[in-house]
């Protein structure tokens, strides 16, 4: 599988519950945070549901 790279981009303040908590199963902490995953189903559905806080890079 390939890798990619989530960086937080926005601020999570006004986010619905759903999505801070997608953040937070990502591995997120903060603004400019980055952290690498496999590109699996699960992770893949968790960056759907905030696509419009973050930026995905392929490794």
């Amino acid at each position: 599988m390939t890798k990619i790279r989530i960086t937080q981009i926005k601020s999570k303040i006004g986010s619905t519950k759903r999505q801070k908590l997608s953040l937070e199963a990502l591995g997120i902490r903060k603004m400019n945070h980055s952290v690498e995953h496999e590109a699996n189903p699960q992770i893949l559905g968790m960056i759907a549901k905030v696509r419009h806080l973050v930026k995905v890079e392929e490794i």
